[in-house]
């Protein structure tokens, strides 16, 4: 079964997006060392998951960055990277590369996890996220822990019902300030 992998991007305090919805609290000036980091982590991944929302800028950043004449192999690996778009609003795709699933997110996740192929890699947002942990169906989280605090916003471990047990696989600091904290779940007897 193919293993589905979560990168997120959160504050030192453990929000995705601000309380509205604002993400200039991110760090964009990645060193080398972080992009060779997620170049390593998304080699092995042939298909990416994304709720609609973050899809709509998401996509054709991807793709915009794939036609620049700078283009990198990254750009143009995140832009014809067959991706999965989860909706319960969308009627038709606008997208190269892309499929809409809209039938149970559990029942589709995991009839995906049985096809041939690569690791899965999920990027969000932050209420399709919560799902995923909700339901159990992520493999691999790695959390690129921003130098910023917020005091409030978007969590993605809301929906909880019990407790996430999750062994620490890896920490991995980088010159701009983000933090990679790895982690896998504990699966319960």
């Amino acid at each position: 079964m193919r293993k589905l992998k979560l990168q997120m991007q959160v504050s030192l305090d453990g929000f995705v997006a601000g309380a509205k919805g604002e993400m200039d609290w991110m760090t964009f000036n990645w060193d080398e060392a972080l992009l060779n980091y997620v170049t390593e982590i998304t080699e092995p991944v042939d298909t990416i998951f994304l709720g609609r929302k973050l899809a709509e800028g998401f996509i054709p950043h991807w793709e915009a960055a794939a036609k620049a004449e700078t283009a990198q192999d990254f750009e143009k690996k995140m832009h014809e990277t067959p991706k999965v778009v989860f909706t319960k609003t969308l009627t038709e795709n606008n997208w190269a590369y892309t499929q809409l699933a809209k039938g149970s997110l559990v029942g589709e996740i995991k009839k995906l996890k049985k096809q041939k192929g690569k690791d899965i890699i999920a990027y969000g947002g932050g209420n399709f996220v919560s799902n995923l942990i909700k339901n159990n169906l992520i493999e691999e989280y790695y959390i690129f822990v921003n130098p910023a605090a917020l005091g409030k916003g978007m969590p993605i471990f809301k929906n909880l019902k019990d407790t996430l047990k999750l062994e620490l696989v890896e920490t991995k600091g980088f010159s701009c300030g983000v933090v990679v904290l790895c982690y896998k779940p504990i699966k319960s007897h």
